[in-house]
């Protein structure tokens, strides 16, 4: 099995919070989860800003940068190239959806590279990109 995640999967893979259990439970089959370098820079700016936050010290947040990557040297995540029609498939998710669930730019391109990427499984914790995910059929099941 594959998924696709967003970064609020992957805050909850590394910083612990309500949802790291359910991320467990998911990887638990060891599924072939695929990340793009989008994904990556997500990651860092949610892992970096919560220094700005003042929830991580430095220290910590260098730590989890480095656990990330020594997951993906160990095979953890599974680098993919980001989607060249992506783009494309994230404007028409926003015209198609955008008047009826809100979603926002950033929602819309996780759902629109999960869909490019043909994963079968879709996971998130954000409401937003969940309904998209669901309304086009992604399963968001884990």
């Amino acid at each position: 099995m594959n998924a696709y995640v967003d970064s609020s999967f992957l805050v909850s893979s590394y910083i612990t919070d309500a949802h790291s259990a359910h991320v467990d439970t998911c990887m638990a089959g060891s599924p072939s989860v695929w990340l793009t370098e989008f994904n990556r820079a997500e990651l860092a700016n949610a892992i970096f800003q919560q220094v700005f936050r003042k929830r991580l010290t430095p220290a910590n947040a260098a730590q989890v940068w480095s656990d990330f990557k020594r997951d993906c040297a160990d095979g953890v995540w599974t680098g993919v190239g980001f989607p060249s029609r992506a783009w494309e498939t994230s404007i028409e998710l926003a015209r198609r959806h955008g008047p009826t669930l809100g979603v926002r730019t950033l929602d819309s391109l996780h759902v629109a590279c999960a869909l490019e990427l043909r994963a079968e499984r879709f996971w998130t914790f954000d409401e937003r990109q969940m309904k998209l995910a669901d309304a086009v059929g992604l399963d968001t099941s884990s």
